[in-house]
Order: structure tokens, then sequence, then C-alpha cells
């Protein structure tokens, strides 16, 4: 294993590029640290410290993204919007492992196909900002970035390097914490319905989450008999993690020169082996299985896009109205010349109003050309449907969640072209952020449980209900087929 700063080279990761090269590009969303010296300390320590994930995982998670791509499984991705560092605390990872899950059987039951799960997790510590400060009770202070930059708190909004060193530990601790939990049984299909569903106590609601219950119980019933019900396929599943790769000077620290898993190493006439060549290792970014790039940060001639090239990682390109059909092909050319599928997915945030006007024109210009069936499309209708309210909270109404999701699902079947996923904000609690839904949250009922530091997010029953969208559109589909 090769550190950032090997300059070796390795197979696929482009002509020019290292783990450094975005350092010549122009960068948006750059941090100013007003310590260099403390800043080359907190990466030096990056540099020799294990990989969070390993290449094994992340391959593993690219075949599954293949699946998705070819139309035969879904990918769902949830977590929240700016994960804390308080956020690593076992209540709260449970709560977002089962609600993950509980939506996973919705959409198994509804889709009937396999559900790809990828939490934003366990590294989603940076958030880009328009800008680099805020006004709070009448003076201008910086602007929180994210736990990994600064802290919410006012006397904590000085960016802090060993803030870096502290985004990987409680990455390490957190994900430690989901696979102990996935190996302990928590996503054990023998028994689902001990995943409780908390305060959701609407009747529909409960009776189609126990319909879909039922269909797996009766499932599993019927491989029982005939034998097929192995415990060790049945009590766990892959629960992989992802976040925005924003902050770069940490993406490098993390990113090594590995040993392909998906290659052998060369043998020779004596039957041991020539060691690794560099055509069998390529760069992984170990800070995650997957990472994207957000709306802020896809300038093809950028910092970010030129980092991204390089990885083996699979990754995702966040997709709204300012991005032009032609840059949408260039982006695929440049971070997916060899059309690998499943290598990219394209998550689409327009808001309800817009999704009709341009999702079919980005459809049209992707699926027409060499990149057909290659891509992931994946639904975001979170981020595009943001409001204030007159007091100035931020917040999102689940009517306008609810109909850019339902469209996307609309337009893709009208186009031929197939939705493979959902990205969501969520969270396992019982929070008042999002307005609407089967509990009716108006206005004043925000103050009740709103407790995120940056973007509203949906509750375990709103999230629920969405999943249920998903479920039914795919259950008529295949109806419809039927028929």
């Amino acid at each position: 294993m090769a550190s950032a700063g090997s300059t070796a080279t390795a197979a696929g990761s482009g002509s020019g590029w290292s783990p450094s090269s975005w350092r010549s590009k122009p960068i948006k969303q750059c941090p100013e640290y007003p310590d260099e010296a403390a800043l080359r300390r907190a990466t030096a320590e990056l540099n020799v410290l294990p990989p969070i994930v390993h290449p094994r995982e992340i391959n593993r998670l690219k075949q599954n993204l293949r699946d998705v791509a070819r139309g035969d499984a879904f990918l769902l991705q949830g977590g929240d919007c700016a994960e804390l560092f308080d956020y690593c605390r076992q209540d709260r990872i449970e709560a977002k492992i089962k609600l993950l899950l509980q939506m996973s059987l919705v959409l198994i039951w509804g889709a009937n196909k396999r559900v790809v799960r990828i939490g934003r997790m366990a590294g989603q510590y940076a958030k880009p900002r328009s800008s680099p400060t805020e006004i709070v009770d009448g003076k201008e202070v910086p602007s929180f970035r994210g736990d990994i930059l600064n802290g919410f708190n006012l006397e904590d909004r000085q960016l802090d390097p060993q803030r870096l060193v502290k985004a990987y530990n409680h990455s390490a601790a957190t994900l430690n914490f989901i696979r102990a939990s996935l190996s302990a049984g928590i996503a054990d299909l023998h028994g689902p319905l001990n995943w409780s569903l908390g305060h959701v106590k609407d009747p529909e609601l409960k009776a189609k989450y126990t319909k879909a219950v039922d269909f797996l119980r009766d499932m599993l019933r019927f491989m029982h008999t005939i034998g097929a019900d192995k415990y060790s396929e049945l009590a766990t599943v892959d629960l992989f993690t992802s976040h925005e790769g924003l902050l770069l000077e940490y993406e490098e620290s993390l990113t090594r020169l590995m040993e392909d898993p998906g290659q052998k190493p060369h043998i020779g006439k004596t039957g041991t082996t020539n060691g690794t060549s560099a055509s069998t290792q390529q760069y992984y970014d170990t800070s995650a299985h997957f990472i994207w790039i957000g709306d802020r940060t896809r300038q093809i001639d950028g910092a970010h896009v030129e980092f991204f090239r390089g990885i083996a990682n699979p990754i995702g390109i966040k997709v709204g109205p300012t991005t032009p059909s032609s840059d949408l092909l260039e982006l695929l050319r440049t971070l997916n010349p060899d059309c690998e599928p499943g290598k990219i997915t394209l998550i689409t945030r327009y808001g309800a109003s817009k999704v009709r006007e341009l999702l079919p024109g980005h459809i049209r210009a992707v699926e027409g050309s060499e990149y057909k069936r290659c891509v992931i499309w994946q639904c975001d209708p979170m981020h595009g449907n943001t409001r204030s309210t007159g007091s100035g909270i931020k917040t999102r109404r689940f009517n306008d969640i609810f109909s850019e999701l339902q469209q996307t699902l609309a337009i893709h079947q009208e186009e031929g072209s197939y939705l493979g996923g959902v990205h969501l904000e969520l969270t396992g609690d019982a929070v008042t952020e999002c307005l609407g839904g089967s509990e009716g949250l108006e206005e004043d009922d925000l103050s009740t449980n709103y407790t995120s530091f940056c973007d509203p997010r949906l509750n375990e029953k709103q999230a629920l209900e969405l999943a249920f969208l998903v479920a039914d559109h795919f259950r008529k589909e295949r109806s419809t087929e039927i028929d």
C-alpha cells in the first residue's frame, strides 16, 4: 500500500493525474486555514492512518451498482444533511440503520428487486455554503461549514485543521459500530417485526408496512420449507457509506495506491508470485465507499473533477437546473472514459416546479450517447425544494418532495430509462423539519423538534411514505407488464 504522496502509476488514473494534481486547478468552496503549519501537521497524521474502508468493499459496491445501472437492483441512499460529531452515538446510528432497513423492506416488497443501501453517514461532515460569513445577532461571523472545519457554536467558528483528524476518528468509530450492529443481526430478516416503527402512529401507513412484512414472512416460510433459508445470508446486509467529497485536503490524505482486489497477482513459472504490478493497482479514496461532487463544485476544469477522475471509487454527480446537457456529457467522458457501468450516479435535483422541464433533456442527452444504460439515474427530491418561512426557518414541503419524486418516476418511464435510486436527507429521529406528510406538520409545528444545523430532514414517517411511493410505482408497473 502506498500513501497519497506516491508517484507510482496506477491503472485507470489518467494521464498526468496524482492525488495532489487537483492543486493545480481552480477550486470552489476551498477553506482558507489561518495556520498552514497546523494544516500540514493534520494531513501528515492522516497520511499514515489506516484506510477507513477497504478496496474489497469499494469493489463490492461497484459490482452492486453495475446491477443498478442494468435495472436489476435499486439504490437507496439516505442520511443526515450535515452529520455532526455528536451523532456518533449508539442510539442515533441505530435509528438511521433501522430506518434504512425499514425502507429497504418496503422497496423490496414493491420493486421485487435487490436493494443496494448507502448511508450519508460516517463522513458527511463538510457542507458547501453560499457565503463564507453570515450575520448572527447583528454581527458578521464565519459560516458554519460542518464539523470537519469548524463548530456551530459562535466561539468555535474559527477553522481548525485538527478537526480533519477528529472527522477521521468519528467516521471510523461510526463505521465500526455499523459493522458490529449488522454482524450482530440488526438486519436479520427472520424477524422483521422487531424493527419498531417508533413514533409512526398512522394506521394506513402501518397497514402498508405490515403488508410488506407479511410478504417477506411468506417468502421466508417458503424458503424454509424448501431448505433454502441459510441463516448467514439472511441475518445481515451490506450498508455502504458516502459523503460529499468537498474537502480535498481530507480526501487526498486518505487516498491510497492499493492492489485492485479484482486482479490476481502474476504467478511465475516457479509457482511464486512476482509481486503486485502497477497495472493491478488503483488509487482508492478510502474515506468512504462512495463520494459525490456537489452542484457547486462540478466545474469541468475545476479541482474537484480533477481529483475525482483518478480514483477507483464509484462516484456521484449532482445535476440541477444550471447543468447544461453538453456539460453533463463532458463530465461523463472525463470521469468515466471507459463507460464502466455503474461508475457514475447522476443525482438529479431540480425542484418540483422544474423537473418536468429539465429532466427529459438530460435523459435524452445521456441515453442517446455512448453512456446509454451505463449511468445510474438517482432522484434527490430534497435540495431543489428548500424554502424559508416568514421567520427565516429553512424547511421543505413534503408535497413538493413527493411531487418531484413522482414526476421523476413518470418521466423516466415515458423516456424508456430507469430511475435506479433515491437520495434523501433523513433521520431516524422524530424531528419536525419538513412540512406536511400524513402527520400534517405546519409552520407552527417546526419548533417542536427542529434539530438540524443545516438543511431540514425527513423524519421516519415521512421517509417511509416516500418509500411506499416508489414501491407502489413499481408494483403498478409490474402489474401493467403482466396485463
